[in-house]
């Protein structure tokens, strides 16, 4: 399974714009709890900000380079072999 992840947020582009985001809910969240609208809501503009600066950095070329289409290899051009089956053999007492 781990193999799967073909570096998937392995990126300066997806670490930069997670931790901004991370930074900005910890601010939403510590001005909530000191019941202050106004520092909530640059909380949540800090988070939108994490988002787009993970965008810019990606158009930049620090993301992840885009998946490149899967091509047949030679082998497959190949007639498939003869499958032989066996006979199922009855059990002896």
């Amino acid at each position: 399974m781990a193999d799967s992840s073909h570096g998937h947020g392995h990126t300066p582009a997806a670490w930069t714009g997670v931790i901004v985001t991370f930074i900005g809910f910890c601010v939403a969240g510590a001005f909530m709890v000191m019941d202050n609208p106004l520092g909530f809501w640059g909380g949540m503009v800090i988070v939108l900000l994490g988002g787009v600066i993970g965008l810019i950095m990606r158009a930049m070329g620090l993301g992840a380079p885009k998946a490149q289409p899967l091509r047949m290899s030679s082998s497959a051009k190949q007639p498939a072999r003869k499958v032989t089956t066996r006979e199922p053999v009855a059990a002896e007492s």
